[in-house]
């Protein structure tokens, strides 16, 4: 364990592993990162058996408030600096649940500041703007996600002048650095219960039981000043499954303006011009983070003043041509076996891999109305909308829909789900957008520049993100088949080898055979093929071919499955067995 703090909170000091399950992913990663000896700023971790216990009674544990004084007496020793102090120790609060779920819960940056710390912060670095910039992101956090209120586009920057507009919508921001903390704590655990949060599990089958810890880290400041920023660091690229490394850079920034998609970045050789150095010791943390856990590694980081500090990893969020790349060059490289492979790479993820692509020659003529950068790979057509209640809406009539925005934030996670591509003005390949369309396997481009989306609403699109192109009308297309791919086929012999049941195409010998669910009524229905399938062996048609279809066949003993792909169907059989 790490060094205990009380019942719900222990202190990151790398001297052990505490578990994933009880500190989150996020509390975990800064734990292995100093076991590595790597560069991590000071942290500690309210355990999840406080959010449960804050879920089960509405208020955070009589005990947590003491426990939290002793947190940061470490922190200060940790650091040498005072909370609220003269030589001020500013912290960041970050949720982080076992299973990571980017972007969907909430974070504080830059909590622990108010006038007095301000005053001490700008005489410290020699610079009012640096000191009156960290304030000003302290209160429009604090606001957005404390307080809950909505801050008009026109809000003041001025400390003083915007803690008045807080005010006037109803409540103020505490001065006290200890309340503020706490409050924090809170609004952390509450997202845990936010409608994205519940629906982004709901899509991803992540049980709502877990509950969220919460890390509370020292701050360094990627806005201090011309060496500084930060950025999002891919050990391997997370598009395309390439393996060199991949990533995004933003000068004198902090991490919400990376992942906001406010802001686009600049490419890592951005970092490597300007701070080589720095960029070397990235590239080595990135190589050895990637060794130690076995898996593509998404690394947040910061430059303060020409020094490196990593703040998180965890395994990539990856598109599905890449979470097949990754998965197959892993094994001929023998970082992993096959058997870790084929739990690496979903069944839908396949299934979108071989979703219908732009035929030859499709795009001819075609009027191309936007062009961004591709975040996950992929074509998808349909009517454009312009938010996400709306997307939800027309999908639920069984229309398609493109899902077009300035930007997406954790509140468009339903609107993203239902979508068959989503694209935005603003952002880059480490947006809010982007990594969330690659937790869903949507296709998605961001970037396409401000203004240019919204003559597109209403309109009939098809969005080739491969390529980052947007075009005028549904373009044709063409089914690809996992025999065309080499690490698909590769994938296809290695699963055959370990699935449960036998799966055959659609088009082998003997298919006829098979009991056809197309021509039973209720065989399109998940929920009715258990009954439908009692005493079948030979199974088609229907619904057969989704996760639900799987699983009720191996429940009534089914042992061949005809399919038109049989990979995403061996594949399915494979996970419904191990889970």
């Amino acid at each position: 364990m790490a060094k205990p703090l009380g019942q719900y909170l222990l202190a990151l000091d790398g001297s052990a592993l505490p578990s994933r399950d009880l500190v989150g992913g996020k509390a975990w990663s800064v734990a292995r990162m100093l076991s590595l000896g790597l560069r991590v700023p000071p942290a500690v971790v309210i355990t999840t058996d406080a959010c449960r216990a804050y879920l089960d009674t509405g208020s955070v544990p009589q005990a947590l408030a003491s426990e939290l004084d002793a947190a940061i007496a470490w922190l200060e020793q940790a650091t040498g600096r005072q909370f609220g102090g003269a030589k001020p120790l500013l912290v960041s609060v970050r949720s982080g649940a076992a299973i990571s779920m980017p972007g969907m819960m909430d974070t504080v940056l830059n909590l622990g500041i108010n006038d007095g710390t301000e005053a001490a912060l700008a005489a410290e670095a020699g610079d009012a703007g640096f000191a009156r910039d960290t304030h000003r992101r302290f209160l429009e956090l604090y606001a957005n996600i404390v307080l809950k209120a909505t801050l008009p586009e026109n809000a003041p920057h001025a400390p003083a002048a915007l803690r008045a507009e807080i005010e006037s919508q109803g409540e103020a921001v505490p001065q006290d650095p200890r309340a503020q903390l706490l409050a924090a704590v809170n609004a952390v655990f509450d997202s845990w219960n936010s409608r994205r949060a519940r629906r982004y599990r709901q899509h991803h089958g992540i049980a709502d039981s877990l509950g969220t810890a919460v890390t509370v880290q020292a701050m360094v400041f990627g806005n201090l000043d011309e060496r500084s920023g930060t950025g999002v660091l891919f050990s391997r690229n997370p598009l395309t499954g390439d393996v060199a490394p991949y990533g995004e850079y933003l000068h004198r920034a902090q991490g919400e303006d990376v992942v906001s998609g406010k802001f686009t970045p600049e490419p890592l050789s951005a970092l490597a011009a300007s701070a080589p150095d720095v960029h070397a010791q990235l590239m080595q943390a990135a190589a050895t983070l990637e060794n130690e856990n076995g898996d593509v590694q998404d690394i947040e980081f910061t430059v303060q003043h020409g020094e490196l500090y990593l703040l998180q990893t965890r395994s990539a969020k990856r598109a599905p041509q890449a979470a097949v790349r990754f998965a197959v060059d892993m094994v001929d490289e023998g970082r992993i076996d096959t058997r870790t492979a084929l739990s690496r790479v979903q069944a839908e993820q396949i299934r979108t891999l071989l979703k219908p692509r732009l035929a030859d020659g499709a795009t001819d003529g075609a009027t191309v109305l936007a062009h961004g950068e591709p975040a996950c790979q992929g074509v998808g057509a349909g009517l454009v909308v312009a938010d996400s209640d709306s997307a939800e809406q027309h999908a639920q009539n069984g229309e398609a829909v493109v899902l077009a925005r300035a930007t997406t934030s954790p509140e468009d996670v339903h609107g993203m789900i239902a979508a068959h591509a989503v694209i935005t003005e603003q952002g880059g390949a480490t947006s809010h957008a982007a990594v969330v369309s690659r937790a869903l396997g949507v296709p998605c481009i961001v970037g396409c520049g401000a203004g240019t989306l919204a003559a597109l609403h209403g309109q009939a699109v098809t969005v080739d993100a491969n390529t980052g192109h947007v075009y005028a009308g549904l373009l044709p297309v063409v089914t690809p088949d996992e025999s065309d791919d080499p690490r698909l086929a590769k994938l296809h012999g290695w699963a055959v080898a370990a699935s449960p049941i036998t799966v055959l195409r659609d088009s082998d010998a003997g298919a006829a055979a098979a009991f056809d669910l197309g021509d039973v009524e209720g065989g399109e229905d998940a929920e009715k093929l258990p009954a439908l399938l009692a005493g079948k062996t030979v199974v088609r048609g229907g619904a057969i071919e989704s996760d639900a279809g799987v699983a009720a066949a191996l429940a009534a003993g089914v042992k061949t499955i005809v399919a038109r792909h049989p990979l995403p169907v061996l594949l399915a059989a494979i996970h419904g067995v191990e889970a």
